[in-house]
């Protein structure tokens, strides 16, 4: 233990960072830019070579960072080199399989190649949003399997992401980092090594404590956007602005905190991780009743947003069959690229299975919808202009991206669904979702 520390005081450690994504990518430039040697690893090979060359391949990591940091890392498919570093963070996908049950596949097959390479004196971080006590029933068993001695040979924890892609407000290195080890030993290394990239470090008494942490973050955050978008409905039906509502409320100075209405949840984190949770939960035969109701409203956002188009397109004496449909903006949130669990994809899906006429996007920072789990066939965005709006009978603003022209839109006369209070003017063709 003491010498991990003393490697970590001085940087001379070595992290590898398992999994280059949206979480994994951002850690790899805080540790190499504090003078941290890193590996990456990721099983793509297009990623790795991206990053080798000094190339970025997320909207908001400009390439400048990934050049910056060169001299300090370099990204790797190659799993034998697992034993070169001193700690290691992993950051791999905790996805929900076709039953909305959690599929830890993942973390299974990464716990699996560590524990091939595993020796004395390293650190294993497991920072991916997962079920209560996973770390101690998936990660250290597989670990233990090598004789070695968890607490004294290896050192085990886990600290939660918190990352926020697109937030420009908050510094990914201001955000508190809470810590948890499997011993006390596991909890202060766990501690030492993000103090060096933290300002802050918050230590909790157990795993269990830091799984159920990130879990709690996502389902406040879950129960009370399916709060308001059942107030939205509601409000819709008597005539009443839900957006007017939350700004008037919000002037409250304690005792509220204002959430918005959306289509729909998207994202890995919202939509997901209360139903690791939930699956949890009935191992002791509980049932979380207030979160799958929370899950619930928000999965029907998407269905209502098409409620309301079909209203609109009925008053206008058209269809929803014989209608053309753009969806403008396709990410899951505001000026990123990621289309993950996204609720426009959803919607998409809906039309398809309502045999709509033709269905396109825009979206500037999604090209292209590669096939996927959610995607059946590569889709490509339309470019976005007078010309292309006017062949549209209605464009739904699901992701209201800061760089679309949205006073160009409504000129055109275009019946319009918007999701986001983009226009807080009333237009005789916006319709508010």
């Amino acid at each position: 233990m003491f010498i991990l520390a003393e490697k970590i005081l001085k940087k001379e450690v070595i992290v590898g960072v398992i999994g280059l994504g949206y979480v994994g990518l951002p850690l790899v430039l805080r540790f190499a830019k504090k003078g941290f040697s890193v590996i990456g690893f990721d099983n793509d090979s297009g990623k790795v070579d991206l990053l080798n060359k000094g190339k970025s391949y997320i909207s908001h990591i400009p390439e400048r960072e990934i050049k910056e940091i060169q001299g300090k890392f370099k990204a790797s498919s190659d799993m034998n080199l697992l034993s070169k570093p001193d700690a290691i963070i992993i950051c791999v996908p905790t996805p929900l399989d076709s039953h909305r049950e959690p599929d830890l596949t993942y973390i299974r097959n990464t716990a699996i190649e560590i524990s091939r390479y595993l020796r004395k004196g390293q650190l294993i971080s497991l920072e991916s949003t997962t079920y209560p006590g996973t770390t101690k029933e998936i990660l250290l068993p597989e670990f233990e399997k090598t004789k070695l001695k968890v607490g004294r040979d290896f050192f085990l924890v886990f600290s939660p992401e918190r990352e926020d892609p697109g937030n420009k407000q908050i510094l990914p290195e201001s955000v508190p980092k809470i810590v948890g080890g499997i011993t006390k030993n596991c909890l202060e290394l766990g501690k030492l090594l993000y103090q060096t990239v933290f300002e802050k470090v918050v230590p909790v008494s157990s795993v269990e404590v830091a799984e159920s942490a990130k879990l709690l973050e996502n389902i406040y955050r879950g129960v009370n956007i399916a709060l308001v978008n059942e107030l939205k409905v509601l409000f819709d039906r008597m005539g009443i602005d839900i957006w007017e509502v939350i700004e008037a409320a919000k002037t409250k100075p304690f005792g509220f905190q204002a959430f918005y209405p959306g289509p729909g949840l998207g994202g890995h984190c919202i939509p997901i991780d209360p139903f690791y949770l939930t699956w949890k939960a009935r191992e002791y035969d509980f049932h979380t009743r207030f979160i799958e109701l929370a899950g619930e409203i928000n999965s029907y956002m998407p269905y209502y947003v098409v409620e309301r188009l079909v209203d609109a397109l009925g008053r206008r004496g058209k269809s929803l069959q014989k209608s053309k449909i753009l969806i403008l903006g396709i990410a899951y949130k505001k000026d990123i690229d990621d289309a993950r669990e996204s609720p426009g994809i959803r919607i998409m899906k809906i039309f398809e299975e309502k045999d709509v006429k033709r269905v396109d996007y825009h979206d500037p920072y999604i090209p292209q919808l590669i096939k996927s789990r959610q995607i059946d066939h590569p889709i490509f965005s339309v470019d976005f202009n007078r010309k292309t709006i006017s062949k549209y009978d209605a464009v739904i603003i699901v992701t209201d991206h800061s760089c679309i022209d949205y006073k160009l839109l409504v000129s055109t006369g275009c019946l319009i669904i918007d999701t986001r209070n983009v226009y807080k003017k009333q237009y005789k063709n916006v319709v508010k979702a």
